[in-house]
């Protein structure tokens, strides 16, 4: 290695001595001039281009700014070399810039794509590292002139399967195809969403049903695709299908019944992101609507992730299924001794203490039956937002009724009980329990045990 360093060493300084070379360095410096102008022009035409754009355009506008001057570089070194070689002239210096400004322009394209298909993660930044490393790894093999010899050794690592030979090099490339393919896959399904999200009139449901649809449709087609771009026969796959049917009739069938509950889910409307909803003892509003679960956020803003398949084979409460507008009760007593009529006045006109509580249908009382410990009545009031919780309603109608009924005098009252003596023991009776009870022997002792 240290030889082979020398050896280029020596190259550069014949190079740099000899006056036929120093046409390559003035095209360089020509290009690096031209295409920075360029760059700069082009820059700001871009710009102007992205204030305006959105969608698709203003994701082109903003790969074309990542790329152009690399790009343009790369033009410009290209029309040099091909004006030297046509006086035959040399142009080893500029083969090996033509390769490095490709590898650049190649880099900032796949990271931009890269972080526009998936949201900002340490396993994104570890992937944008990992290619940059590839990327320049192939360029630099490529200068040294080792990458030939290193494809041939990757190619013989081989062994055959049936009438299929699988090479190193094969599997490696089959990797590459299908991540490339998966990320293209992606970034198309999340633009799919956007354009969709921006359509008046798409429900919420409908837009998550696109949006799955698409993502399962193009990652199936990028695999397929992958798997046809280098070579396998896609007839071969009967075998696989049949292990994935095995595997699924055994072990995956959870899974398998979760992913296509979230598609019925969504076919079928019943539940979309927003809904209020009461699953057992679980009660929140629905954030998001996944391929396996749904996110359920409550008051404590927790999120509770509940599979498919327990929404399609359990009672589900949707308080907001076809109209937002649900009832809230606040029950409330009074003694026996107030008047319930004046108390179910008071209680009417509480009953729009709160913002919330909707003019149509008005807010009524009811007297709802004669209790143990009093008389109880329920205002009963209706409200459209019930995503933003009961309680606040309720303690807003419970505030103004206590402040009403301790103006009016009305009681609200204790739990009480009458306790009814039927019989009581004679005086005489009487008389000897007690004479018992005070006995000598019956005194308990000075030191505390007993006899």
């Amino acid at each position: 290695m240290l030889q082979l360093l020398q050896d280029r060493f020596q190259q550069i300084i014949v190079i740099l001595q000899n006056p036929e070379y120093w046409w390559q360095f003035l095209i360089l410096a020509i290009a690096a001039c031209l295409s920075a102008l360029i760059n700069v022009r082009l820059q700001q035409r871009l710009e102007q281009n992205n204030t305006q754009s959105s969608g698709l355009r203003h994701i082109a506008v903003r790969a074309a700014q990542r790329i152009v001057w690399p790009l343009t570089a790369l033009g410009l070194i290209l029309v040099g070399t091909g004006i030297l070689r046509n006086y035959q002239l040399p142009t080893t210096i500029l083969d090996v810039v033509v390769p490095i400004l490709a590898a650049l322009a190649l880099i900032r394209l796949c990271v931009y794509i890269l972080r526009k298909s998936f949201s900002q993660n340490p396993l994104l930044h570890s992937s944008e590292n990992l290619l940059v490393l590839l990327v320049w790894s192939v360029v630099i093999m490529h200068l040294m002139g080792w990458l030939p010899t290193v494809l041939s050794m990757l190619d013989s690592m081989a062994f055959t399967m049936g009438e299929t030979r699988i090479t190193l090099l094969s599997t490696l490339q089959l990797l590459l195809i299908v991540v490339l393919a998966f990320i293209l896959a992606i970034w198309l399904s999340e633009l799919i969403n956007h354009q969709v999200a921006r359509m008046p009139g798409m429900s919420l449901s409908m837009q998550v049903g696109i949006n799955k649809f698409s993502r399962f449709l193009l990652l199936t087609l990028a695999f397929l695709l992958a798997l046809n771009a280098v070579g396998i026969n896609l007839s071969s796959l009967a075998i696989f299908g049949g292990a994935l049917g095995v595997g699924l009739g055994f072990g995956l069938q959870q899974i398998a019944s979760n992913f296509i509950s979230g598609f019925i889910l969504v076919l079928d409307r019943s539940i979309k992101p927003g809904d209020v909803i009461t699953v057992g003892e679980k009660f929140g509003w629905v954030q998001e609507l996944k391929a396996r679960y749904i996110v359920v956020r409550n008051r404590e803003g927790v999120d509770t992730l509940i599979p498919n398949e327990n929404l399609i084979t359990s009672e589900v409460i949707n308080w907001s299924y076809a109209d937002p507008n649900v009832r809230v009760s606040v029950p409330v007593q009074i003694s026996y001794e107030d008047d319930p009529e004046e108390a179910m006045q008071l209680m009417l006109e509480c009953a729009t203490a709160s913002e919330r509580v909707l003019e149509n249908p008005p807010p009524t009382v009811r007297l709802t039956e004669f209790g143990d410990n009093g008389i109880c009545l329920e205002v009963r009031v209706w409200i459209a937002d019930p995503v933003n919780g009961f309680m606040p309603v309720r303690s807003d109608i419970n505030v103004a009724i206590w402040r009403a009924f301790k103006k009016a005098g009305i009681t609200i009252p204790y739990p009480q009980r009458d306790l009814h003596i039927k019989s009581m023991p004679s005086e005489r009776n009487l008389t000897i329990a007690t004479r018992a009870d005070a006995a000598p022997g019956n005194q308990p002792a000075q030191d505390g045990s007993s006899e």
